[in-house]
């Protein structure tokens, strides 16, 4: 059969329509399939891989009891297959969950802890959205058992976890074991408790800080003398880290200065203040001050009524409104401090972590140390 020049070129301009269409579908199908394998895997797809139904999943996934323990181990062999990483916030949504956060300070008018206080009150009206409620109970400052009381009587019914902010001790040690026996997530704040079972701890590397007050120390200081530290209490291990990487760094690089004995402030303004005299009179060559506590109030009054030689160094703790007007004045001749914005909201993104059984991010969590002086104080 003969076949006309024009037939044959429409046949080809079909083959080309053909091919092309064949072409596009194969695209569609191909996008299909990608879409398929990078489309997050839900719970459905772990019930289907496990085979079992969606509420033993949901059972498993939310740690219900009923479930059989080979049973658990299809699912969780699935999860893991499928690289599943549970919405949970999602998921609290649509149970209605609410987070419940007690956090325990010092009662003290030292306004370090004032200013931990202030973000707590700013992160309850930010974590309202994310259903979050934070309460706070307040205890003696440095009594131990104080805290252990109020940790003791925490019912996991009602609390999601704890922030403490207090001394060492083992009475401390022991009720914190107890309330994650409940299964109750604790944070320890701004002074650590590792000899606990606490889940994380919140603040700065207090060794370091005691070594950067040192070089600031040691760098400002020209001449021969004694160091006084000036702590808040020898049951705080924030403060006994501090002293310890302070007379490290003087050991080591700074022998014109001899560091004397802690004296024991207890966040107390009027003491410290009454302690002043006495303190020069016996250290009458003293060339520096390292306060490692934050209640700085009762030092900086003694200092602005007396005249002291003003070669004399002073190094203090937490960038307060006081603190910083001293700083300004020239009183005080720098100041080590960490973000209570960032301590507080820290502590609640890891309360949340823990108690939903996820992973945080640990850079995320790091506090840092921040050095000021009166030239780099912020607006």
């Amino acid at each position: 059969m003969d076949i006309t020049i024009p037939a044959l070129k429409l046949l080809l301009c079909c083959l080309k329509a053909w091919h092309g269409r064949l072409r596009a579908e194969e695209h569609v199908e191909d996008q299909k399939q990608k879409i398929e394998l990078v489309k997050k895997p839900t719970v459905n797809d772990i019930a289907r891989v496990a085979g079992v139904s969606l509420a033993t999943v949901d059972r498993v996934l939310n740690r219900r009891p009923g479930v059989r323990a080979v049973t658990v181990q299809k699912v969780q062999k699935a999860i893991d297959q499928l690289g599943y990483v549970r919405d949970t916030a999602a998921a609290n949504l649509a149970r209605n969950r609410v987070y419940n956060f007690l956090f325990v300070l010092p009662d003290t008018d030292n306004e370090f802890v004032e200013a931990i206080s202030s973000q707590i009150a700013e992160q309850t009206r930010d974590q309202f959205i994310q259903r979050t409620r934070i309460a706070v109970k307040n205890v003696a400052p440095f009594e131990p058992q104080d805290i252990v009381n109020i940790l003791d009587a925490v019912d996991s019914l009602d609390v999601d976890g704890v922030a403490v902010f207090g001394p060492e001790t083992p009475s401390v040690r022991d009720a914190v074991k107890r309330l994650r026996d409940k299964g109750v997530p604790v944070v320890a704040l701004v002074s650590d408790l590792p000899s606990s079972e606490r889940d994380h701890f919140v603040g700065i590397d207090n060794v370091s800080a005691g070594r950067t007050a040192a070089q600031l120390m040691g760098r400002f200081v020209h001449r021969e003398g004694k160091v006084l530290v000036l702590t808040g209490s020898r049951l705080a291990r924030d403060h006994l880290e501090r002293r310890q990487g302070f007379d490290l760094v003087v050991a080591e690089e700074f022998p014109n200065l001899e560091v004397v004995a802690s004296v024991e402030g207890r966040d107390d303004p009027d003491l410290i203040y009454r302690m002043m005299p006495e303190i020069f009179e016996t250290y009458p060559d003293l060339v520096g001050i390292y306060s490692s506590a934050a209640g700085n109030a009762g030092l900086i009054q003694f200092l602005s009524e007396n005249k002291l030689s003003k070669d004399l160094v002073i190094i203090a703790h937490e960038l307060t409104p006081l603190s910083r007007e001293a700083l300004r004045l020239g009183t005080f001749d720098a100041l080590i401090s960490q973000d209570t914005g960032h301590i507080v909201r820290s502590a609640v993104r890891l309360l949340r972590a823990t108690s939903d059984k996820v992973p945080f991010n640990k850079a995320q969590e790091r506090i840092r140390i921040d050095i000021y002086l009166k030239e780099n104080l912020p607006p």
